[in-house]
């Protein structure tokens, strides 16, 4: 039987709202999603690494939940609602692998979309860069070295993947961020080893000196 007008409006209105609840509800735990991962960034840099592991973890959780609700609704789900939660849950990983592990993380592991991950890698320079300029004014620029190497390696991961921005989501201009922030390091790092060298340099001089004026 041929359903009447008002009957097919009631079912497409169910279908409708059931659709609106889910994107409401999952739009709700993206903005936790993005909260977390950043507070979880921050914590890295602060040297607070179980408390920066947990929120990524919840952050995690937060995102499992957001596919879950979404699972019935993929156009959605591929509307790009999800896409800066994953962005930022997958920069909050990287940044604590690199920081921590001295290793780029494979995208499985961090479990979002490929696009995702690579913005999350793009970002993750700046919170590198971040990183060195901490460990320069804590007086200890040679540990920033394995960090820079990062930064490149990933600035020439990046470059190397030559695709459509509709492809890449706008990876070629997240390439170019990094470049710009890697040459700006690369100094920054340089003249910070090069002004410690000279430092210990005068110092063992002074040293000899002084040795040559003791009776």
């Amino acid at each position: 039987m041929t359903p009447s007008a008002d009957e097919l409006a009631e079912e497409i209105s169910r279908h409708l709202e059931e659709k609106d609840q889910a994107r409401e509800e999952a739009l709700a735990l993206t903005r936790v999603v993005v909260r977390r991962s950043g507070a979880a960034i921050r914590s890295v840099h602060r040297g607070e690494l179980d408390r920066a592991l947990d929120l990524a973890d919840r952050a995690g959780e937060d995102l499992a939940a957001i596919l879950n609700l979404l699972k019935e609704h993929p156009d959605v789900r591929y509307s790009g609602l999800v896409d800066g939660a994953e962005q930022e849950y997958a920069e909050a990983r990287i940044v604590y692998a690199l920081i921590t592990e001295e290793r780029i993380p494979h995208p499985q592991e961090v479990g979002v979309e490929m696009t995702s991950y690579l913005a999350g890698l793009g970002d993750a320079v700046g919170e590198l860069r971040r990183h060195i300029l901490d460990l320069i004014r804590l007086g200890r620029p040679e540990e920033g070295e394995v960090h820079l190497a990062a930064m490149e390696e990933i600035y020439h991961l990046l470059m190397s993947l030559d695709y459509p921005d509709a492809v890449t989501k706008g990876m070629r201009r997240k390439g170019d961020v990094a470049r710009s922030l890697l040459d700006r390091t690369r100094g920054d790092l340089t003249n910070a080893i090069g002004q410690r060298r000279l430092e210990a340099e005068l110092k063992e001089v002074e040293e000899r000196l002084n040795l040559k004026d003791t009776p």
